[in-house]
């Protein structure tokens, strides 16, 4: 089996992938046949006797040692081949039915998968939208057959690097794992090298370690190395951790680091890592140190990239404490659910001493959910989503308390809580609990109402129309910079049909809010759209969604892509987009 060498990112995440990359899916090679030590013969000594071929030695030879000539040698074995049944299509690879995710059968429909793998790999991530990357999540693990004009294991590679950019590792592990290593283009080797130290998953550099010098020749003893220790040969890998101190160009932390592996893996290697040298955290550091259970030090975490603290989030050797304020950042990225955060809060409850509990986080959810009236309860949720002013954890802080919002009652007494808790609940997708509010939140006074109504106007199922005064209303008391919650707020009902065109087009010259602007993005959006390509909908949402916040969103933007959804079956996303664009502008 012929098996492509590894590249290791020097960058916080990983390094991005070569522009060229061979498109042609790789044939298996036999391999190579170790022939036995004692093949030859020695020449019998003179008087002994020969027959069939066997020369036994005299019986003065003390030693009477049978020696087995190159005739009766056994026929080399086979080369390892896949069974016929065990071959895995590299056409149709993923996770998740397309149907019942609502992308239809065939996702891509027509698209051209060349043009769809530049999008993908040029796409700036994180996306303004938790809600939008959640969807596109389940597109790129949809189990649907690859589009034309690319090469499907290069498909693969393309969706598994966009994924683990937007610290999807599980994600991406998913679709590396489901193609045969033989078929490995060298584009899928690099990405199967970054999903592993995503992973903090030394063994399955293993696979790839063969001609890894092509790659970075560099490193090649040091994955050798701790590969022969998991192969349980820890002489040959501290020989190998040895020869790589003496004559290799990688020193440092990252030549302790993997010494460290191969002590864990049972090589008899101690290593002391030392951290205080280190200014930068790469995929390597990240993914050796969590492999053996180390957590990097918290100025090297706090520097590093969302997507890489997304990875920490997962680590199943570090602690639920020592993945909280990650998990925190997975959350508000869309990585983790709305009941992933809550079972890890769960997880540091049960683990926190009883007398040290009072005052936490995982206490207060715990009041939250459980508390002794309604006004405990409220207060619970209150101090959790006071509990930062990060805009990525406080998002995680709302889809925490999302469920526990649902049984608060409406009641416009309660308009200073309102905006939140609709927040919280559209933040976990609880729509139909949200739309409850709607009649409260008529009764509430103007900013309060404002906030509530335009979520649920766009949020909550079942809305068919919206008044045209109440929405002059929203706009003459929009105070954002250049009215960006107006033009969002009319994008989103625009595409949604919940107010007409011409609606839309009135107040879209009263108050300049660009929502006609064309480019030739919104061009090939409405394309695939009317194509039905639910797929491409969500790479091409993913693409006019790039910017860190929904305040930098074009009106224009944001009307062609929850148009387009619609359009492909995917209202559920819509709305929840559009919604999540008000909540948090």
């Amino acid at each position: 089996m012929r098996i492509k060498p590894l590249l290791i990112a020097t960058a916080a995440v990983a390094v991005a992938l070569p522009a060229i990359a061979q498109q042609v899916v790789q044939q298996p090679v036999p391999a190579p046949v170790t022939a036995p030590t004692n093949n030859v013969a020695s020449s019998p000594e003179p008087g002994a006797a020969t027959e069939g071929g066997t020369s036994v030695v005299s019986p003065g030879d003390e030693s009477a040692v049978e020696e087995i000539s190159n005739l009766n040698l056994p026929p080399p074995p086979p080369p390892t081949e896949y069974p016929g049944w065990a071959r895995r299509d590299p056409w149709v690879v993923g996770e998740l039915n397309p149907a019942q995710r609502g992308l239809g059968d065939n996702p891509w429909g027509t698209s051209s998968g060349a043009f769809l793998s530049v999008l993908m790999r040029r796409m700036d991530v994180p996306l303004a939208s938790r809600w939008a990357h959640i969807a596109l999540r389940d597109a790129l693990l949809a189990k649907a057959r690859a589009p034309v004009e690319v090469n499907p294991v290069d498909w693969v590679a393309e969706r598994s690097w966009l994924l683990l950019r937007m610290g999807e590792a599980d994600a991406a592990k998913m679709l590396i794992s489901a193609v045969d290593t033989d078929r490995f283009t060298p584009k899928m080797v690099q990405v199967a090298v970054q999903g592993a130290l995503a992973t903090a998953d030394p063994p399955a550099l293993c696979p790839l370690q063969d001609p890894i010098g092509k790659y970075d020749p560099m490193i090649r003893p040091l994955v050798q190395a701790m590969c022969s220790s998991l192969a349980g040969e820890p002489e040959t890998a501290s020989a190998q951790i040895d020869d790589a101190r003496r004559r290799g160009r990688v020193g440092g932390i990252d030549l302790a680091l993997a010494q460290k592996v191969v002590g864990a893996a049972g090589g008899g290697q101690a290593a002391t890592i030392e951290w205080d040298p280190v200014d930068s955290l790469t995929s390597w550091r990240f993914g050796l140190a969590t492999a053996t259970g180390m957590a990097p030090p918290d100025r090297l975490m706090n520097a590093a990239s969302p997507q890489l603290r997304a990875f920490q989030a997962r680590a199943p050797l570090l602690t639920p404490q020592q993945r909280l304020d990650s998990a925190m950042v997975a959350t508000g990225l869309g990585v983790f659910s709305s009941q992933s955060i809550m079972d890890l809060y769960s997880a540091i409850y049960d683990a926190t001493d009883p007398g040290d509990l009072a005052g936490t986080d995982a206490w207060q959810l715990r009041q939250a959910f459980v508390g002794k009236d309604a006004d405990a309860r409220l207060a619970g949720i209150r101090k959790m989503l006071d509990a930062s002013k990060n805009p990525l954890k406080k998002e995680a802080l709302r889809a925490a308390v999302a469920r526990a919002a649902t049984m608060v009652q409406p009641d416009a007494k309660l308009a200073k809580d309102a905006p939140e808790l609709i927040s919280a609940m559209l933040a976990g997708g609880y729509d139909q609990a949200a739309a409850r509010w709607a009649s409260a939140a008529a009764r509430m006074d103007d900013e309060a109402s404002d906030r509530c109504w335009a979520m649920l106007a766009l949020g909550a199922p079942n809305v068919t129309d919206v008044g045209t005064s109440r929405l002059n209303a929203f706009i003459k008391r929009d105070k954002s910079k250049d009215r960006v919650r107006s033009a969002l707020l009319v994008a989103g009902l625009l595409g949604l049909g919940r107010i007409t065109d011409d609606t839309a087009n009135s107040l879209n010259r009263r108050y300049d809010l660009g929502l006609t602007h064309q480019t030739s993005w919104t061009r090939m959006m409405d394309g695939a759209a009317q194509r039905g390509q639910a797929g491409t909908v969500l790479v091409l949402t993913g693409t006019g969604f790039q910017t860190p916040s929904f305040m930098q969103l074009p009106g224009s933007h944001m009307f062609h892509a929850i148009s387009s959804l619609k359009r492909t079956g995917q209202d559920f996303t819509a709305r929840m987009i559009a919604a999540e664009a008000l909540s948090r502008t």
